[in-house]
């Protein structure tokens, strides 16, 4: 299946709760092989970004798409 999410994560599902309209599941074990950002010019020269940096990574998302295959 494509889908048009650029970080892949796996991860397992731990539990699911489900209510009447929306159901929360919460995933375990998760592995990221890697993680990609899009930010402007400016705040990585503002930030001094280069390869081999130790950085935070913090993840603000709308939408985590759990794909079964």
């Amino acid at each position: 299946m494509k889908y048009g999410a650029r970080n892949d994560i796996r991860a397992k599902v731990k539990s699911v709760q489900k209510g009447d309209i929306m159901t929360l599941v919460k995933f375990e074990e998760i592995n990221a092989s890697e993680m990609a950002s899009v930010l402007t010019t400016e705040s990585v020269e503002a930030m001094g970004l280069k390869p081999g940096d130790a950085v935070e990574v913090v993840i603000k998302a709308i939408h985590v798409l759990p794909v079964k295959e």
